[in-house]
């Protein structure tokens, strides 16, 4: 193994000390892992690495990917840390920043735009951070952009050159997003020139094709959506859809260099997405799906060449992410990987695919945070570059897999099981944490490790976590049926949940307790009210207490106000004719019937769930008799962002657990 990178690494990584033997500390699973990102050149010749710097910070580093030069760290702050970056080309970098120690109310700047050149000179504010950052660092000349741009893409292939493409993000009075602007940056001089075409009223969403040209944009107008479509050679844009909001018959995915497009389908009796092309002729996508996940929508990517549209391979997302290769030689070297990483997901990158002298492989598991390593398939050498978490032994760490279950009423239900990997003595069984994921409109899982679940099981916990109906990523009809279910219907996935493993012989049905965060938490409280005797206790943070509140409108919220007005009566229930439907799924309007202990955290600047779910809900407990245990964390919003917050919150529930689990 060579020692060049591990040179560049002891330049980035903080010292660590191995997890001890049982059971490794909060702060192992809860810090900032120490590499957060590498990325190859478009030549594959360098590598970029953001990680954690000696200073504490964030820090990007620049590798000689064949060994010949030595490592350099390219950007580092004493107040700031390198958020995210990405490759123009093979001399030019762009990133953005962020002050990663400090709570969300109380960090300083947003994460403005920065280019700089490899090998560390020419660095050039492009955006400004929020409020004016490296003020010492402006450029004489052309000043950077207002802070209301960011980066949108970033033309790749032949003729790509120093231009990036950012958005110019346009609010209304309100303060709600009205559209987006497009315009080209040059990374070098900053110079900006806008975009020589139509720029549809109330663009909210852009689709570029891989040279940056845009092709595709969304619209969206109260309740009312169109896709438009831009040829080769025209200015102007075609309408290709239009309907309500809640209603899409596709979802533009990807536009290759001959300006095809290719577009998510929602197809079969569950309504999975799979990827059809979009047939201008008939003005709508093609009978015939290219790509399909059987029992999960489409999720994933397209691999294609560095200069022409042909496509190298596919990476697909169903309980794990898998890579498809088209290109004979990348399926040889896949395999070599595969082989050499058994049991992970192997996630290559390559340019020159056809036959690549570097790639970049990042791996990891369900046990193994991950790693991410150079190989060189012309010589059969390979270079650590270093794992993500290096105090995490996977052979410490639970068992994650994905279960499909029947619901009560017949639905198909997956459901995440976490088992620690302790081994029980004969007729023994173990306590469960049912953990509802957020949104609730979203995926809650992928098969990879997770810091709370992870955490949860090395305490000794099963950890069951229900794709509850409403959650996205397994059809449309799933996702459908939990519209206007949320105080019903979907707690009853959740209690399904609980009980299937129970059956299995998984957990101790007498020691349960339900956990979440956000609409999680809003199903803790809710499943506590009509299952009082399924779940012991309950751990609530940031979490919707009084679906109702979600209506009003405040500057403590940051809901758009055409989604209170059109998104959520269709998806949550309207407020006028749904009012009793409602009402009787406010946890805060029925707290006298939760008798479970409770734990509730919630957030002083929350704007997505504001602080007045938290204090109306404990209230209302006060005044039952059931007071709850109460967390308040000054100057933090929708979850807790700085690391000493998440050290306590889940020593809390480390020790609340323990006590109503015991």
């Amino acid at each position: 193994m060579r020692q060049l990178v591990a040179a560049a690494l002891s330049l980035l990584l903080l010292p660590w000390v191995s997890a001890s033997a049982a059971p490794p500390s909060v702060e192992t699973f809860f810090s900032r892992s120490k590499i957060a990102d590498a990325q190859l050149s478009p030549s594959g010749k360098w590598l970029a690495i953001s990680a954690g710097a000696g200073t504490g910070r964030r820090a990007l580093a620049v590798v000689d990917s064949e060994g010949k030069q030595a490592p350099l760290v390219i950007a580092s702050f004493s107040n700031a840390d390198v958020f995210s970056f990405d490759w123009v080309n093979d001399d030019r970098i762009v990133f953005n920043v962020a002050d990663l120690a400090l709570e969300m109310a109380e960090r300083k700047f947003g994460g403005g735009l920065f280019a700089i050149n490899r090998d560390g000179t020419s660095q050039r504010q492009l955006v400004y951070a929020r409020p004016t950052f490296m003020e010492l660092n402006r450029n004489a000349g052309r000043q950077p952009l207002e802070q209301t741009h960011g980066l949108l893409a970033i033309p790749r292939g032949t003729g790509a050159g120093d231009t990036i493409i950012v958005g110019e993000y346009v609010f209304n009075l309100l303060g709600d997003l009205d559209t987006v602007n497009v315009k080209r940056l040059n990374v070098v001089d900053g110079s900006v020139t806008t975009a020589s075409l139509e720029q549809p009223a109330h663009a909210m969403r852009w689709w570029f094709d891989p040279k940056g040209e845009p092709r595709v944009v969304l619209t969206e107008d109260k309740d009312q959506e169109k896709i438009l479509w831009r040829a080769p050679g025209k200015s102007s844009w075609e309408v290709i859809a239009a309907y309500r909001s809640t209603e899409a018959p596709f979802v533009p995915r990807f536009v290759d260099a001959n300006a095809r497009l290719f577009v998510a389908v929602p197809e079969g009796p569950a309504r999975t997405a799979a990827i059809r092309r979009f047939d201008f002729a008939t003005g709508k996508p093609e009978a015939e799906s290219l790509v399909r996940a059987p029992g999960f929508d489409f999720a994933g990517s397209f691999i294609v060449g560095d200069d022409d549209a042909r496509w190298r391979g596919v990476r697909v997302d169903t309980d794990a992410e898998s890579t498809v290769w088209f290109e004979p030689r990348m399926k040889e070297i896949q395999g070599i990987v595969d082989r050499r990483f058994p049991g992970h997901v192997n996630h290559v990158t390559c340019h020159h695919c056809e036959d690549p002298d570097v790639v970049l492989v990042h791996s990891w598991s369900d046990q193994d945070p991950g790693s991410f390593w150079i190989y060189r398939p012309k010589s059969e050498t390979w270079d650590s570059i270093g794992a993500v978490r290096p105090d995490i032994d996977p052979k410490t760490m639970g068992r994650l897999d994905l279960h499909r279950i029947t619901a009560r009423d017949g639905r198909d239900l997956p459901v995440w099981v976490t088992v620690p990997p302790d081994k029980l003595s004969p007729g023994t069984q173990r306590p469960a944490v049912v953990l509802v994921h957020g949104g609730p409109f979203v995926r809650g899982g992928e098969w990879r490790w997770h810091a709370s679940a992870q955490f949860l099981a090395s305490r000794g916990y099963v950890v069951i976590e229900p794709e509850f109906r409403g959650s996205t990523g397994y059809g449309e009809a799933h996702f459908r049926a939990g519209w206007k279910h949320w105080g019903d219907t979907m707690q009853d996935d959740v209690a399904d949940a609980a009980d299937w493993a129970a059956k299995q012989g998984l957990i101790d049905p007498k020691r349960v307790c339900i956990a979440g965060a956000s609409y999680g938490g809003y199903s803790t409280l809710m499943s506590l009210v009509r299952f009082p005797d399924k779940y012991r206790c309950g751990v609530a943070w940031v979490a919707v207490t009084d679906p109702r509140l979600l209506f009003e409108a405040s500057w403590q919220s940051d809901l758009p106000e055409e989604w209170r007005r059109y998104g959520l009566p269709v998806i949550l229930g309207d407020p006028i004719k749904d009012a009793a439907m409602l009402r009787a799924s406010a946890p805060s309007e029925r707290a006298a019937e939760i008798r479970a202990p409770l734990l509730l955290a919630f957030g002083r600047d929350d704007r997505r769930v504001p602080i007045e779910h938290g204090t109306k809900m404990r209230a209302a407990l006060q005044a039952a008799g059931h007071p709850p245990e109460w967390i308040v964390y000054e100057g933090e919003g929708h979850g807790w962002q700085k690391v000493e917050n998440q050290y306590d919150f889940w020593r809390r529930v480390e020790a609340f657990l323990a006590k109503q689990l015991q």
